[in-house]
């Protein structure tokens, strides 16, 4: 039995997604655009109007472009104005992920967004994924108190196929302040026995609970419905 709810995520591209997110039952939204990249940062507009628009916590993306997770300095400099930006927009935590050419984690990048996001949440995102050695890249963050959350599909395309690495991360960061946020393929069948397999404690939804490109409530409340039982 777990003696834990399990924090269910959900992504939104739009205000009509994350009402219809929060309605069915999502403990927090991620807010992105240009979802078939992969997420880009939202423009101020929306950041503002979504966290209007609900009472559940709004995390950001801050990602510049969809071409790598390796930045220059001016792809840094647009990165950390975007953080500073939904810091003061009101948003619960923004979602970043910065990796070196040698593909570890980017720590003098993080500790800087950490820095500027100033008390701000910060979670890694699937640029966790590309990393050489995901148990080390864990290490890393689990250093960096800021970083609260970890995204990650185990290292694979679909977190469904990574049951065994997924449940490895979340006995790595057990006891430390960081949560292995597990999405990337779920879906509303498997996410129930995928939870008891890995003993993970939020899992992440994107296109699972979209029916046409939107996000259905009806769909979100069941995975709600799964995962609490």
């Amino acid at each position: 039995m777990r003696n834990e709810r399990v924090l269910l995520e959900v992504i939104a591209t739009t205000v009509a997604d994350a009402k219809a997110a929060a309605r069915g039952g999502a403990d927090r939204l991620e807010l992105i655009t240009a979802m078939g990249e992969g997420g880009l940062t939202p423009g101020i507009g929306m950041i503002e109007a979504v966290i209007a628009a609900v009472s559940i916590p709004v995390n950001v993306i801050v990602r510049p472009h969809s071409r790598s997770f390796v930045y220059d300095a001016d792809d840094f400099d647009v990165l950390l104005r975007d953080v500073r930006a939904a810091r003061l927009a009101g948003a619960n935590a923004v979602v970043v992920g910065m990796l070196t050419a040698s593909r570890e984690v980017d720590l003098e990048a993080l500790l800087r967004v950490v820095d500027v996001a100033d008390g701000m949440d910060v979670t890694f995102h699937r640029a966790f994924d590309e990393a050489l050695d995901l148990r080390r890249a864990l290490d890393v963050l689990l250093s960096v108190d800021g970083v609260t959350n970890v995204l990650t599909s185990g290292g694979k395309r679909s977190v469904l196929d990574a049951v065994d690495e997924v449940r490895g991360l979340v006995a790595q960061a057990a006891g430390s302040r960081c949560t292995v946020l597990a999405g990337a393929g779920l879906t509303v069948d498997r996410v129930a026995e995928f939870v008891h397999a890995t003993r993970v404690q939020a899992v992440h939804f994107g296109s699972g609970v979209r029916s046409d490109g939107v996000v259905r409530e009806e769909l979100v409340r069941r995975v709600r419905g799964l995962v609490d039982v």
